[in-house]
């Protein structure tokens, strides 16, 4: 297990070096180039020349490349237009918050995905199995801003369920250590804030992870469905194995390894998909930064975002490929 790992690993070294090398050429390719981009309204030729000999932006391309590795692997993204803090100190602030939506809303597609898509599998052609279809198109094609709109109004506002928006309660009296608020909660005992905590995360959470939740039901119900008439089950049930036995060995581990693939892709996809959500919600997380930095050209802000979410991409496409390994052992000889 531990060489599979290791092979998948080094196999993400010429992936990431593509990625740098794509955003390497995306930033020469805006108008006016990085030094007009940084200037923004006050460019003009002259400082533009200026600039580029400031930054290096006059040297070879393979020189101008080696520099922004190196200044890629240090965590040098520059400084924000916008706030004209450094980049690396807004995605400390703002990476934790989408992280913890992200993983929130995943679990909660997960743990009910999975075992609806099952169930509508097991009794084709009932009720359950009719309802889950209905359900899984009607949670595609709703909007996500629409959605969180409406659960807002009627369970936040009207109900008074859960908190409306942020991530806990303004001033409440909490500790920092990660970031994470729930994981600092839980360290420091301080259970007030872990139930504001959850309190707050709920809503967003349900309202991301409807589209991966109904995508989760209808792959792990089309595969079950696939599985269930192998030969190897309908084997095993002319053994007379128990049906527990049947449905956990042979035919719910068999039929997870496209339901991993589609969890992986949806995973990349939240990231994404946060930016209405988090708008919506006013959670201060990645998503927020992109929707600002676009509306602004905040091009280093831009930048940092798009190489740290191909990065978690690419690891989650990672963690991808082990749970083909742990779920099927042939797929670590391979």
């Amino acid at each position: 297990m531990l060489r599979f790992v290791v092979r998948r690993l080094l196999g993400l070294i010429p992936t990431l070096l593509v990625l740098s090398f794509l955003l390497f050429i995306w930033l020469r390719l805006l108008p006016g180039g990085p030094a007009g981009a940084l200037l923004g309204d006050k460019a003009t030729p002259a400082r533009i020349e200026d600039l580029n000999k400031v930054l290096g932006l006059d040297q070879p391309l393979w020189i101008q490349y080696v520099k922004f590795l190196g200044r890629v692997f240090t965590g040098d993204f520059g400084n924000s237009l916008s706030q004209g803090q450094p980049v690396v100190t807004e995605l400390a602030n703002a990476f934790p918050a989408t992280i913890e939506l992200a993983v929130a809303a995943l679990l909660f597609a997960i743990v009910l995905g999975i075992p609806l898509g099952y169930l509508a599998a097991r009794k084709r052609a009932s009720f359950l199995d009719n309802s889950t279809i209905v359900g899984t198109l009607v949670g595609v094609a709703i909007p996500v801003f629409f959605l969180g709109y409406l659960l807002k109004q009627y369970i936040a506002v009207d109900l008074g369920w859960f908190e409306t928006s942020g991530r806990v309660t303004i001033g409440l009296d909490e500790t920092k250590i990660t970031g994470f608020k729930i994981l600092d909660a839980i360290l420091t005992r301080e259970w007030d804030v872990l139930f504001d905590a959850l309190n707050h995360l709920v809503l967003p959470a349900i309202v991301l992870g409807t589209i991966p939740l109904a995508v989760i039901v209808r792959i792990t119900r089309a595969s079950v469905l696939d599985v269930m008439n192998e030969d190897y089950v309908r084997t095993a049930e002319a053994k007379g194995l128990h049906n527990r036995t049947i449905r956990s060995r042979h035919i719910l581990r068999n039929a997870l390894l496209p339901v991993s693939t589609t969890i992986g892709l949806q995973a990349g996809l939240l990231l994404a998909g946060a930016v209405l959500t988090e708008k919506v919600f006013v959670w201060n997380g990645i998503g927020s930064l992109l929707a600002e930095g676009v509306e602004r050209r905040d091009y280093p802000r831009l930048q940092a975002l798009i190489l740290v979410v191909a990065v978690v991409y690419v690891l989650i496409n990672l963690l991808v490929d082990i749970s083909y390994a742990i779920i099927d052992p042939r797929v670590r000889v391979k």
